[in-house]
């Protein structure tokens, strides 16, 4: 089964669900809206994939934060301002049997599954 992470409201999130149900993929959507970001999961997907790819910094609540969020990023506390504020996650995450996606690129996806 895979469980897409992101915001329903989002254009790539949009494509990224729209390629899956072409396919008839059945996945588990996880809203960071209502749902929050879970720290461990966060983390995890900072491990896989690293945090120059899991961390948006294109998107304008990057461009909002506060130095001292900003400081915290650069000092190991990505993490934590990711899940408070999940907009700073790249859209959307995928986690499948095979690993995680991140982001929507429809040759890899085409790849992977």
């Amino acid at each position: 089964m895979i469980h897409l992470y992101g915001i329903p409201n989002c254009d790539t999130v949009k494509k990224a669900r729209s390629w899956l149900e072409a396919r008839g993929l059945e996945y588990i959507f996880h809203d960071y809206k209502k749902e929050g970001a879970d720290p461990a999961r966060v983390a995890n997907w900072v491990e896989a994939k690293g945090l120059d790819l899991v961390l948006n910094r294109r998107g304008t609540t990057f461009r909002k934060l506060s130095d001292a969020d900003k400081a915290a990023i650069g000092s190991g506390g990505a993490v934590s301002v990711m899940v408070q504020q999940p907009s700073l996650i790249k859209r959307p995450v995928a986690e499948h049997d095979g690993g995680i996606l991140v982001g929507f690129k429809q040759a890899e996806w085409e790849a992977v599954l």
